[in-house]
This record gives C-alpha cells, sequence and structure tokens, in this order.
C-alpha cells in the first residue's frame, strides 16, 4: 500500500512538474532543483514574455513602424536566433523537470505515459517554433522585396502606384515594358482607378527637371517611329550619365514620362516579372473571373497547346492567368490590356488582411521572383488595409488607347490629363454618395458610352460635362470581368 502510494505520489509531481515547466521554465528547478539555474531560466522567460507582450501592444498602437521593423533582413535574422536559443533552453528545462519527477519510481504505465507526454510537448513547441521561424525568414524576403525609396506622403489624398510588367526572357534585351498601368488609390476609402497607357504610345512628354525633358523637349519623338513608351526605360539608361548616381535611370525616365502624360505625382513603383507572376497568382490560391471569349494558350514562340475557355467563375492557377494575361493570338495589344486589368483587379480584391496573414509565406517566396518595388515595409499595412476598404467597391478603369485616344502616334495629352481628372472625380464623388443612389449612375454608364471627344469644345467659362469613353471600365465587361 505504501509503495503504491508512493508511486501515485511520483506520478502526480512528475505531471505537475511537466505542466509547470510548459508554461514557467525554471520554476521546477528553483523549488525542487538547482536554484540558480531555476532562477536564471525564470528571469530569462520574464523578459521574453515581457518582449512579446510589449511588441504586441506596439503592434496593436503602433502597426506601420512596428511591421516596418519586424521586416528588416537584421531584426529578422537576429529573432530567428533568439527564437531557437529559447526553444533549446525551454527543452532543456523540460527534460529536466522529467528527470526531477523521477520517473523511474512510477510504475511502468504511468512512466512510458510521462515519456509520451514529455516527447508530444517538445514536437509541439518545437513544430509552433519552426512555424514562426519561417515567417521571420518570410519577412526577410518581404524586406528584400520592400527596401523603401518612395513617397509615402500621399498625393492630393491618393496614392499612386506604377505598375510595369516585364518578360525577362533571356533573348529580350533591356527593360522594355509590356504592360504600364497607374493605379491611384484613395487615401481614405481604398476606391481605385486604374489607367492604362499603351506601350506603343508616342511622343511623350517627360516631367519637369528630368534629364529626358532637356533631350527630348517635344515630347519621345524620332523619325524612324520606334520612340515609343515602352522604349523609354532604355533610352533613360542609354542617358544614365545625366541622372543621379543613386537612382535607376530607365525606371527614372519611365516614371517621369507617365507621370507628365496622366498628370498625376507617383508614390511607387512595382515592375512585375512575367515569368514569377504565375507564382504569385498561385501564393493567392488562384483567382476567379468571368470570362467571355476564348483565349488561346500559347502564340509568338511557344505553340498553342490549348484554350481558356469562357464561362462564369472561372477559377485561373498561376499557369492559366499569365496566359490570360498575355495571351497575343486574335487579340490586339488593346484587348491584352483589357485582360491585364481584369488579373489584377481579381488580385487585389483577394489581398486582403486575412489571406496576407494566411499565405504570408507563400506570398513572400513568390515576391522573390516577381517583384521590385520602391514600397517601404512600414506602409505595407496601410496599402493592405486600403485593398481591404476598396475591395467590395467598384474599380474603375479607363486604356488611354482607340477609340478613346484615336492616334497613339500623336496623342492629345490634353485630353488624356482631362479624362484623368474626370475619372477620379467621378470615383471620389461616388465615395459622397449612398451606394443607392450609386448603383443607378453606374448602370446607366454602362448602358449609354458615348464616344472619345478629342477637343475640348468648352467656353471660357463652361465646365465641360464628363462622359464615358468607349475605352472606359464597361468595356472590361466584353473580356472577362471579376467573379463574385
Amino acid at each position: 500500500m505504501t509503495n503504491s502510494s508512493s508511486a501515485g505520489s511520483h506520478w502526480r509531481r512528475g505531471a505537475g512538474f511537466l505542466l509547470l515547466t510548459t508554461f514557467l521554465p525554471g520554476v521546477v528547478q528553483r523549488y525542487a532543483g538547482h536554484r540558480a539555474l531555476g532562477t536564471i531560466a525564470l528571469r530569462v522567460w520574464g523578459v521574453v514574455v515581457g518582449i512579446v507582450v510589449l511588441l504586441g501592444l506596439a503592434l496593436w498602437l503602433f502597426p506601420g513602424p512596428i511591421v516596418g521593423l519586424l521586416l528588416s533582413p537584421g531584426v529578422a535574422g537576429v529573432a530567428r536566433i533568439l527564437l531557437w536559443v529559447v526553444f533549446v533552453g525551454w527543452l532543456v528545462m523540460m527534460l529536466d523537470a522529467w528527470r526531477l519527477s523521477k520517473p523511474m519510481s512510477m510504475p511502468q504505465n504511468a512512466r512510458l505515459g510521462m515519456t509520451i507526454a514529455v516527447v508530444t510537448l517538445a514536437a509541439t513547441v518545437g513544430f509552433s517554433a519552426a512555424y514562426v521561424s519561417s515567417l521571420l525568414a518570410a519577412a526577410a524576403n518581404v524586406a528584400q522585396v520592400l527596401p523603401g525609396g518612395g513617397e509615402t506622403s500621399a498625393k492630393e489624398g491618393r496614392f499612386n502606384v506604377l505598375l510595369l510588367g516585364v518578360d525577362a526572357a533571356e533573348d529580350r534585351d533591356g527593360v522594355r515594358p509590356d504592360s504600364i498601368n497607374l493605379v491611384s488609390i484613395d487615401a481614405e476609402t481604398g476606391r481605385t482607378v486604374v489607367f492604362g497607357l499603351p506601350r506603343n504610345m508616342q511622343r511623350v512628354p517627360f516631367a519637369e527637371g528630368s534629364p529626358m525633358r532637356k533631350a527630348y523637349p517635344n515630347g519621345f519623338h524620332c523619325p524612324d517611329d520606334k520612340c515609343m513608351l515602352n522604349a523609354v526605360w532604355t533610352a533613360g539608361e542609354d542617358r544614365a550619365a545625366e541622372f543621379p548616381a543613386d537612382v535607376n535611370p530607365g525606371l527614372e525616365a519611365t516614371k517621369a514620362a507617365v507621370s507628365e502624360t496622366l498628370g498625376l505625382e507617383i508614390n511607387y513603383y512595382a515592375l512585375v516579372d512575367m515569368n514569377g507572376f504565375a507564382k504569385m497568382v498561385d501564393a493567392l490560391g488562384g483567382i476567379q473571373l468571368d470570362i467571355k471569349k476564348r483565349i488561346p494558350i500559347g502564340g509568338g514562340s511557344s505553340p498553342v497547346s490549348g484554350h481558356i475557355e469562357p464561362g462564369e467563375g472561372v477559377h485561373l492557377d498561376g499557369y492559366h492567368a499569365l496566359w490570360f494575361a498575355r495571351s497575343r493570338i486574335g487579340a490586339d495589344d488593346y484587348e491584352r490590356m483589357q485582360r491585364q486589368k481584369c488579373v489584377l483587379s481579381a488580385m487585389s480584391k483577394q489581398l486582403d488582411p486575412q489571406t496576407v496573414a494566411d499565405r504570408f509565406v507563400e506570398l513572400s517566396e513568390a515576391g522573390k521572383d516577381l517583384l521590385k518595388t520602391d514600397v517601404p515595409g512600414s506602409e505595407l499595412v496601410n496599402l493592405v488595409s486600403l485593398a481591404a476598404k476598396g475591395k467590395d467597391l467598384q474599380v474603375a478603369s479607363i486604356n488611354f488607347s482607340p477609340p478613346v485616344i484615336e492616334r497613339t502616334a500623336n496623342p492629345d495629352f490634353q485630353l488624356i490629363r482631362r479624362l484623368v481628372r474626370e475619372r477620379i472625380s467621378a470615383a471620389e464623388q461616388a465615395d459622397e454618395a449612398t451606394p443607392a443612389a450609386e448603383a443607378p449612375t453606374e448602370s446607366a454608364q454602362q448602358d449609354q458610352p458615348k464616344p472619345a471627344q478629342p477637343e475640348d469644345k468648352a467656353g471660357p467659362d463652361e465646365t465641360p460635362e464628363p462622359y464615358q469613353p468607349a475605352g472606359a471600365v464597361e468595356d472590361l465587361e466584353q473580356v472577362c470581368s471579376v467573379s463574385g
């Protein structure tokens, strides 16, 4: 009876030791083993818990700067090392607590149960540490993608992001963007307007202060008509000596051209490698589109291997989304621009805080191969929050291609800037209107699109009436739309 009672006491003592060590490593050693070791472990654990609590509080109060700090490569690396040091220390305390519980004095079944409990706890905490370590590694990846350098202050209440899609194939010389869009986001509501510029647009002007403006005071033009918008990058690189040493001359030249063409200051840019684009779509779990026409998979140097069939709620993985955006057969550049906007819109609607949190590791891995940008890590929370706000709002869109702009070889830049102002003004008015009042207006616009007007006929004291160009948002519905 005494032996049985003693064995039961040892079992209860061991179970208590394991439970206490799980949450307060060192407390068992402090009172039943090596007091000095237990005291050190408890103090270290107290510091760790305190740092975690303070970090959580700071993240709640100041999310932007704290996320920016956590996305710093040095901070993420040091945190990973400290994480594993803490785990190893916790594991040592757990094994020592098991030793102090005197398992050899327990009945065989109790001893086996205690051993299984120790192994299970160690594996659970180890897997948790590995998961947190993977998040910290992902944070370091994000830090490589988000080095900063852009303008963090809103421009007239908006964040303007230049999106450049490039095909970094080995047989292509230099950087020639195939897709050129400027995404203008309301800094309060997240409502977005997308402006698309065709890559073959000529005579584009350059912003004041750009070295390119001195070289091309009358716009980017040359006698052989090869001076198109997508060649501005290479032209800037050819004049690298005229730019500051710490900037990318091709990028700065392209930003100066797009900014002056649209009349908008640019906050950030994102250079998207189309060869890495598929990874990002897969990291999001694919996208859903309503597709209105059959799209070939292949073309150019790639033979046609199949088709993307029309339908509602079509799920596209990265491979098919890439070909949907880039397929050229049976379509011109302007239709491709529309399809690319559908894909961008679908991705933006899925890039909410929950998705970023759930797929953080996958997105960070995809971002390494996909993206170059000057968005700072400290602004990531703000931009993702704006994306979440605008998720359920209609994305207005206009392509400055025929018939909106009749001649891309000699565009009416005053008309382009006027349309930009009108689309932004309409978006801001939609934010002020009630949803009930907004819906009929959008429906009426879709039912009665008006042709582009190349000239401003208004008198000096008249305000020109806004109109809906044929290349505006509803034209996307002829090719594709984002599935609800």
